[in-house]
């Protein structure tokens, strides 16, 4: 069962952080929304490997611009911009499980783009880090924000068992 969760990346670079979280997603039940142009093709080894054996499971939904992505988003949906220029924590979102819930990653080189990022700067969140770093990695950032997602949500439609090993501890 999908949840309500939709990571998207928009215009991501690196391959493998691609595929890491589109396991992710899977993992979370989220879909993926990729926005183009991508820094890879979706052939790729390197993607292909990093997703492992759950591409059959990855609900994935391409887009052509920014702009096409905002075309399928409802007006209850809530967005959530995660970027270095947050002008909020992620500490502070509130998410809303009965609405679709969308946490938006820019490329790994640059980000979202400034003017996206103005448009929707009350939306802007910042995942806080010591000043010995400029970013984090962004499947890692990924991986947070959907783990607050579905822990503020008691983990709701998860398996709270090892599904997949007979024996026991």
């Amino acid at each position: 069962m999908l949840s309500n969760l939709n990571i998207v990346l928009f215009e991501p670079e690196i391959p493998e952080n691609t595929g890491n979280i589109a396991r992710t997603c899977v993992g979370f039940n989220a879909t993926l929304h990729l926005i183009r142009p991508y820094g890879f093709f979706l052939d790729n080894k390197k993607f292909i490997r990093s997703g492992l054996d759950y591409w059959k499971d990855v609900q994935l939904i391409e887009h052509d611009s920014f702009d096409e992505f905002l075309k399928t988003v409802n007006k209850e949906s809530k967005m959530y911009f995660i970027t270095r220029y947050g002008k909020q924590t992620t500490g502070q979102i509130s998410f809303q499980y009965d609405k679709p819930t969308y946490l938006i990653f820019g490329k790994e080189s640059s980000g979202i783009d400034k003017e996206i990022l103005k448009k929707y700067v009350d939306h802007t969140y910042r995942i806080p880090t010591s000043e010995n770093v400029r970013s984090l990695n962004l499947s890692n950032c990924a991986a947070m924000l959907a783990y607050d997602y579905v822990k503020h949500n008691q983990f709701d439609h998860l398996s709270k068992i090892e599904p997949h090993k007979k024996d026991v501890l």
